[in-house]
C-alpha cells in the first residue's frame, strides 16, 4: 500500500487514526515529520479538534519513543550497537549518529531528551540509546513528552493556519523547523554563556576564606 493512501485510511479513522499515524512516524521515517503535522493541521475544522490533535500526536509520538526506549533497555548495548551497524543504514540510523547519540546523554539527561525531541532525525532514535543507558524512566517520559509537545503544537497550528490558502506546506513547514532549531541552538547558547559568567558557590566560598569580598 502507498503512503498516500495509507495516511488516507488512517485518517479516515478520525483521532485514532491520527494517534496511529504519530505512532508510525516514529518508527517509519519515511517523509519529514513536520511535513505530516501541517498536512493533518489543514485538516483540521476547528479549535477544538486542533487541541485534541496535538494532545493525541503528542501521546502517539511519546508512545513511539518509548517503543524505541524499551528496544535499547531489553536488547542491550552490545546487540543494539550490531543491529545499527548492520541495519541502520537502511533507516537514517548511521553508527556514527548513533555514537554521538550516547555520546549526548554525558551532560544533562532531561535537557538532552526535551530538546532532541525538538530536532529532525535525532528526535526519532534519540530514545533508543536512552534505553540501553537505561535511563531514568520518569524524566524521560516527561522530558519526551514536553519535547514532543514543543516540535508538534508550532506544525499543527500552523497547518491549521494556512488550511484553505495556496501555501506550500512543505518549504513552509521547512523554514518554520529552520527557525525552531536555530532558537534551539541560540537558547543553549546563551545558558552556557551565563553558565560559564556566573561563578560557582564553590568559587564563592573559596573567595571568602582566602580573604576575599
Amino acid at each position: 500500500m502507498e503512503t498516500s493512501s495509507t495516511i488516507v485510511t488512517l485518517l479516515s479513522f478520525g483521532l485514532v487514526g491520527i494517534g496511529c499515524l504519530a505512532v508510525v512516524e516514529k518508527f517509519v521515517p519515511l517523509f519529514p515529520s513536520y511535513v505530516l503535522l501541517m498536512f493533518l493541521g489543514m485538516t483540521v475544522s476547528d479549535s477544538a479538534t486542533l487541541a485534541m490533535t496535538i494532545l493525541v500526536t503528542t501521546v502517539g509520538s511519546v508512545i513511539g519513543a518509548v517503543g524505541w526506549y524499551g528496544l535499547g533497555r531489553a536488547l542491550g548495548s552490545e546487540r543494539i550497537e550490531s543491529l545499527v551497524a548492520r541495519y541502520g543504514k537502511f533507516v537514517l540510523l548511521r553508527p556514527s549518529l548513533y555514537e554521538r547519540l550516547t555520546g549526548a546523554y554525558r551532560s544533562n539527561h532531561f535537557w538532552v531528551t526535551l530538546v532532541g525531541q525538538t530536532l529532525p532525525t535525532v528526535r526519532i532514535y534519540l530514545a533508543l540509546p536512552a534505553g540501553v543507558l537505561r535511563l531514568e524512566p520518569r524524566a524521560f517520559l516527561a522530558a519526551t513528552s514536553l519535547g514532543t509537545l514543543t516540535w508538534n503544537m508550532p506544525f499543527l497550528s500552523l497547518g491549521y493556519a494556512l488550511r484553505g490558502s495556496d501555501r506550500d506546506p512543505v518549504s513552509i513547514g521547512f523554514w518554520v523547523a529552520i527557525a525552531l532549531i536555530a532558537a534551539e541552538f541560540a537558547i543553549l547558547l546563551g545558558l552556557r554563556f551565563f553558565n560559564r559568567s556566573v561563578p560557582s558557590s564553590s568559587s564563592i566560598t573559596a573567595d571568602k576564606h582566602n580573604g576575599g569580598g
